[in-house]
């Protein structure tokens, strides 16, 4: 890129961006379960609608693009956001460059008293007061360059660009450029201790902050899935699993989908698509989500039931789609033949019975239809935490029981997650189904944790781990953890600072017989 910028050719970074794929398929899915046609261009109507503002400020924008990650969530429940030019300015404040350096506290602070803003100079004041004399944008590192230090324009762009980890193979010209920063800056007259303030906040840049034109058009996405969500949030919530999610795992989605009122069904051949598909408030999930099951099946078996109809049974199934043993065994276990009204432990005994000896069935068509033996079949049992044993394995999540429903025990914490404001100071014992952790070094070049969890309700909450608390990495994978911690309050967000932490185990596997009390399989 170098030599290509060296010659006069211009650059451009052309981002693959599924909030885009997610709005998209939303506008079609609404259409065509509820016959609305949306505009979802209509900016100005979606920036003022009090709904989406609301939930800005409630920080619950699960699924929508750039906003829906726990420092995200929490940044705007702090912010208490509920306007789009507050939401620019933390699409930028939340990035490394302005976070890691102290200013996104200081911006938070400021924005919620603008009155005791003290600015380092007046140049701060007169470039930046829009921002309360912080740097949030690339634009503003070129303003305090330029006004403050007074470097010429294309100096301060080269500056800034030296700065980002792209360009830090220019070290010469960077370092010549850092020091006529602070040589031009004490040539204005500039305090020497400002001057080496400034440049910190500067410096912090390194980390890849946002042009304000960048964090704008983000902010236009923002709200333009969180008006889909508002309004649609079934069809969105489908729309976000087809198109891969996005910051969170795939059953964090499934769980917003039921939280918004659909009943979602496991996969089933003669209902599910290749993805996830909804029709009124029934949604099945998609044949893609099934681990193990053969890509050209994920196509076959719906496009085969939408030309000739939906399959009887097995054998049906088996013969028009051509299914392999293996093949039709993971159908069977995740439960994707229950309109057969068999048991998955006698569709087993029928499809080995079937099949017999051979693992596919001989392509061709029937002379004759021979009709299968039957056989009279003693009581098969079937347990509920079987079911949810293979969804574990065959999903990645358990969907006919929670992650709670698995557990030894009843307990399900003393506070929970819409109560913790009330406990501030106070040491409380909850318990939550882990959803995601962000490792972070402090100072001394410790590790700490943050870390995100739902309660039985299906709250978020979050959580603080402390390397003295916490010496040994505290989480161990999907599950629910006991936790108990002290409730602290930052800019009237609620979060606990973890004193112990325990994963806690879960029923055995019916089918598996261990002696092991702490046995799981997650």
């Amino acid at each position: 890129m170098y030599e290509a910028e060296e010659i006069g050719l211009d650059k451009y970074d052309i981002l693959s961006q599924r909030g885009i794929g997610h709005i998209r398929e939303a506008v079609q899915l609404i259409q065509k379960n509820k016959g609305n046609t949306i505009d979802i261009h209509n900016f100005n109507a979606f920036k003022t609608d009090p709904k989406l503002n609301a939930q800005l400020r409630a920080g619950t924008p699960i699924g929508c693009f750039y906003i829906e990650s726990p420092a995200m969530r929490q940044l705007l429940k702090k912010l208490q956001c509920e306007d789009y030019k507050t939401l620019v300015a933390a699409s930028s404040i939340i990035r490394p460059g302005v976070a890691s350096s102290g200013m996104m506290k200081m911006y938070i602070q400021s924005y919620h008293n603008p009155e005791g803003v003290k600015y380092l100079d007046k140049v701060m004041k007169e470039q930046l007061e829009e921002t309360f004399g912080i740097m949030v944008y690339q634009e503003d590192v070129i303003k305090i360059c330029c006004h403050y230090a007074g470097l010429d324009l294309a100096d301060a762009d080269i500056l800034r660009r030296g700065m980002s980890g792209k360009y830090r193979t220019k070290d010469t010209e960077f370092e010549k450029l850092s020091k006529r920063f602070f040589t031009s800056a004490k040539a204005e007259g500039r305090d020497e201790e400002v001057t080496k303030e400034v440049w910190r906040q500067v410096f912090s840049f390194a980390g890849f902050s946002f042009s304000k034109a960048h964090s704008a058009s983000f902010a236009v996405e923002s709200y333009q899935s969180l008006y889909l969500k508002t309004y649609y949030p079934k069809e969105f919530m489908v729309a976000v699993l087809n198109n891969y999610g996005g910051f969170y795992q795939r059953w964090v989605y499934v769980h917003a989908l039921q939280q918004t009122g659909a009943k979602v069904h496991l996969p089933c051949v003669n209902h599910s698509d290749s993805v996830v598909n909804i029709n009124g408030n029934e949604a099945y999930l998609g044949l893609i989500g099934i681990q193990g099951l053969e890509h050209k099946l994920i196509e076959i078996i719906p496009q085969e039931r939408r030309q000739h109809g939906k399959y009887i049974d097995l054998e049906d199934l088996i013969k028009r789609t051509y299914l392999s043993l293996e093949q039709s065994l993971i159908l069977i276990r995740i439960g994707a033949l229950r309109f057969t009204g068999k048991s998955k432990k006698e569709l087993l005994w029928e499809v080995h019975n079937y099949l017999g000896n051979t693992t596919k069935p001989v392509m061709g068509q029937e002379l004759f239809h021979l009709p299968s033996k039957t056989y009279v079949l003693p009581i098969l049992e079937n347990h509920l935490i079987e079911d949810a044993y293979q969804e574990l394995e065959l999903l990645g999540f358990p969907l006919s029981l929670s992650m709670f429903d698995l557990l030894k025990t009843d307990y399900r914490g003393d506070v929970l997650a819409n109560e913790l404001d009330k406990h501030e100071g106070k040491i409380v014992k909850m318990l939550g189904n882990f959803v995601c952790d962000k490792t972070v070094y402090t100072i001394k070049n410790t590790k700490m944790w943050f870390g995100t969890f739902i309660d039985c309700e299906g709250n978020f909450f979050d959580t603080t781990h402390f390397p003295n608390s916490s010496p040994v990495y505290p989480f161990r994978g999907k599950g629910c953890y006991l936790i108990l911690g002290k409730v602290v309050m930052d800019f009237s967000v609620p979060s606990v600072e973890v004193l112990k932490f325990a994963k806690l185990p879960i029923m055995d596997n019916p089918v598996l017989k261990t002696d092991q009390k702490d046995y799981c399989l997650l």
